[in-house]
């Protein structure tokens, strides 16, 4: 397939100036995508062997935790495949005429990004099915005896779906999906790395003892790194700094309420609740919701990948339960073993 002009047809709307920072930040070429070294190395190959046949990428699933970059690398993929992307998400397509009209207006070859695709209605997700296989959807016009099925070809596209649970999408959706990635964490390296590239992008000097201090609590995630970078400038510029000073970045992140582990005021509160309300311990995730007034899957997929991933918690059969590393970094005493 040809080479079409680098532009996408959905995201790049003019908007407020802090979605065009967060679009400025984003990198166009998996060699700028920093982290993710594994999905890197295996999207080079499946996107240049694409490329080489002049076929559509298979159809990819990313899934991860929230702000890991789904997205960004939604738009990389098809910024490396010369095609435009098309973006919407699962809440957003209501009912399945919004699809069909997404699909049909897509050219050979497109990318068609689809995020929290675990949200998508059933009669929905039934459309895609042989719209991903065979390039192809039945739609039903007319009413009563004039109802009649029309069969509509469609350009081979990539669909990219992204999705924070993975557990949710069903079977036949899921195994339509030839590529599927897992992002994972960020490392302290990468998040620094990252940190340095958008202070350049926000023509914001950082010292370098500050960066990596930013990075540590910035729970393994770009998106938070970013947003706290942007907060820290805030109070630095506002004491006068020319260049962000470590001084200035404890100082912002602790009115912030981001401990020194990158835990939260709602972190903590997950935590405090579980000890003191419940022993530590073992505790639905409905009841956990309801006492710190969040909703359940807000809690699965924002706080619990990141408290179970650094060891806060443990997930059991009867629920969670808070670990002796939850007491001491809540200061806490620790429960003796009996």
């Amino acid at each position: 397939m040809a080479d079409k002009d680098d532009s996408v047809t959905s995201g790049q709307v003019e908007g407020p100036k802090e979605e065009k920072a967060e679009f400025s930040l984003r990198p166009r070429t998996l060699k700028q995508y920093l982290g993710q070294k594994r999905v890197k190395k295996e999207m080079a190959v499946y996107i240049k062997a694409a490329k080489q046949r002049d076929e559509a990428l298979d159809h990819v699933l990313l899934y991860g935790p929230p702000g890991l970059g789904k997205t960004t690398l939604a738009f990389v993929i098809a910024n490396e495949l010369g095609v435009h992307l098309k973006s919407t998400s699962g809440p957003a397509i209501e009912k399945a005429g919004d699809l069909v009209a997404l699909l049909t207006d897509l050219d050979p070859g497109d990318v068609l990004f689809i995020d929290e695709i675990h949200r998508l209605a059933k009669p929905i997700e039934e459309v895609l099915y042989s719209a991903m296989e065979d390039y192809y959807i039945d739609i039903v016009i007319g009413e009563g005896q004039t109802t009649h099925a029309v069969h509509v070809p469609l350009p081979p596209f990539t669909l990219v779906g992204a999705t924070t649970l993975a557990g949710q999408l069903s079977a036949p959706l899921r195994d339509r999906f030839g590529i599927v990635e897992h992002l994972q964490y960020y490392n302290v390296d990468e998040l620094e790395q990252i940190i340095l590239r958008s202070s350049e992008v926000f023509h914001t000097k950082i010292a370098p003892e500050a960066a990596p201090e930013l990075a540590r609590r910035s729970r393994g995630t770009p998106r938070v790194a970013n947003r706290l970078l942007r907060r820290v400038r805030d109070f630095a510029e506002v004491k006068g700094e020319k260049v962000i000073s470590l001084e200035t970045t404890e100082r912002a992140l602790k009115q912030l309420q981001v401990d020194d582990a990158g835990l939260d005021q709602t972190d903590r509160k997950i935590l405090r609740t579980m000890i003191e309300s419940y022993g530590g311990g073992p505790v639905g995730v409905r009841t956990l919701a309801a006492n710190v007034s969040e909703d359940v899957e807000t809690i699965e997929s924002l706080y619990e990948p990141y408290l179970l991933q650094h060891g806060f918690i443990l997930l059991t059969p009867r629920g969670r339960i808070a670990t002796d590393k939850a007491y001491l970094q809540l200061g806490l005493p620790v429960p003796n073993e009996d």
